[in-house]
């Protein structure tokens, strides 16, 4: 029987039924479900809606409920409508009539936001966690290759010879970010809405200050109407979700070249990487590109429930039934990228000698600049006889290091200790500023990053 079957001579329509029930992705809720239905019975216990003997036997039986979720013995209907409505049933059948009394002065409007924002105080701390572990895989390689020379890139075109270990921290940073935004989304997740009722708050002499304390939460929300329709901090998990995503897919782009034959930096282990059913040479980096695939499939997730909330009227309205698939998928997308990322990561070969060889004496035109300044040539000047001097090198064939003296001293006033420009780890060491690539910089980066990490 349903919640509110009592207004109803009629049952609903089959089909109505199927689309109207939530069970099957809102029993993912029922852990908190029990929770917050024994915060519940406590607070009308203190309301004097219970005895003592009425609360002993609701929370005896919440809590077999709550063993039995545990071990997967818990049995559903298909009559419930919901995890609320399961949970309430199978009370009903483990202490009888009592158990009706437990839903006095709440609805499930507020229940569910409460449950809903119960699981997402348990969830964040475990996705964080997962960030963690890719953050501590790019540091651990990081470390081994503060000399490991690979060319940069701007608009995929070679730029300026960098450290690898320099690259694998421009990842690191990024998924701080992601972890900084998760962690703060926290404060705007403890806020509670149980005892808010239906839309007008409940009419009970309920202590929510005391109900917040019993779940953990920071505050109760201070305005029923709003409390029971806010899903701002849905959205905003979304969001944190596909930015996330975002920079996953970053990294993946970059993998997915990297491991090409063209460039050779990388080479996955087989235990990250998947075949060809046709050509049996191929070696794909599938993980990579479903990783920037999904990452599509987060954004739509933010934009969908957005596009939910958007029109809605004020206080609940079951559009909101909509709101936990999202969050549910994204979290379920992301738990599961990250630490194949990671695995992926640690296992790949490095080849040290291609990247190096990567990098040609024409990456080096800012330093010839650089030396020209350091003689006190203006900047200006100085960027135009280097950019002079890789004309000259191209129409004559040549790379810029086989330039001759003379050529060198017919561009600008270069003199012979020109050549000494063309050593790529001597350009690398002079980006020695703080968040350069020199390796003296990125070690200090490096040291930041594990207290950043150990710190939380």
């Amino acid at each position: 029987m349903t919640l509110w079957s009592g207004r109803f001579s009629g049952k609903l329509d089959a089909a109505a039924w199927l689309l109207n029930t939530s069970l099957p992705f809102d029993q993912r809720l029922a852990a908190q479900d029990v929770r917050g239905s024994i915060a519940w019975a406590g607070g009308l216990l203190q309301a004097g809606v219970l005895s003592q003997a009425e609360h002993a036997a609701i929370v005896t039986g919440l809590n077999q409920i709550a063993a039995e979720l545990a071990q997967n013995t818990f049995t559903f209907h298909e009559s419930d409508e919901d995890i609320h409505t399961a949970v309430e049933r199978r009370l009903g059948e483990l202490i009888g009539s009592t158990a009706g009394k437990l839903h006095t002065g709440r609805s499930r409007n507020d229940q569910v936001a409460t449950d809903f924002r119960l699981w997402m105080l348990d969830s964040l701390p475990l996705l964080v966690q997962a960030v963690t572990g890719l953050q501590s895989t790019l540091v651990a390689l990081a470390e081994q290759h503060t000399e490991t020379l690979m060319p940069g890139y701007t608009h995929l075109q070679r730029a300026q010879p960098i450290t690898l270990a320099h690259w694998l921290m421009s990842h690191f940073w990024p998924l701080q970010r992601d972890k900084d935004r998760l962690t703060d989304l926290r404060d705007r997740v403890a806020v509670l809405p149980l005892g808010c009722g239906a839309l007008a708050g409940t009419a009970f002499e309920i202590d929510r200050e005391t109900l917040t304390m019993a779940l953990g939460f920071d505050a109760p929300a201070p305005n029923s109407l709003d409390a029971v329709s806010d899903r701002d901090f849905a959205a905003e998990f979304l969001f944190c979700a596909a930015l996330l995503g975002v920079h996953l897919s970053k990294l993946s782009e970059q993998m997915v070249l990297f491991t090409t034959p063209e460039f050779g930096f990388f080479e996955l282990a087989d235990a990250y990487s998947t075949g060809s059913s046709l050509m049996p040479q191929k070696k794909n980096p599938d993980l990579f590109e479903l990783a920037r695939g999904k990452t599509g499939t987060l954004i739509g997730l933010l934009t969908g429930l957005l596009a939910t909330l958007k029109g809605l009227p004020s206080t609940y309205d079951k559009d909101l039934q909509e709101d936990k698939v999202p969050v549910f998928q994204a979290f379920d997308t992301l738990t599961l990228i990250l630490p194949v990322l990671a695995g992926a990561l640690e296992t790949m070969t490095i080849h040290p000698q291609k990247m190096s060889a990567a990098i040609d004496s024409a990456m080096l035109a800012t330093d010839l600049a650089d030396y020209l300044v350091r003689k006190g040539v203006p900047f200006r000047e100085a960027h135009a006889a280097a950019g002079k001097s890789v004309r000259v090198a191209a129409e004559k064939g040549v790379s810029l290091d086989e330039l001759s003296l003379n050529e060198w001293q017919a561009i600008g006033r270069f003199e012979s200790d020109v050549y000494q420009v063309f050593d790529p780890l001597e350009s690398i060491k002079r980006r020695n500023a703080t968040g350069g690539t020199s390796p003296d910089s990125v070690k200090k980066q490096i040291a930041k990053a594990k207290e950043v990490i150990s710190h939380q």
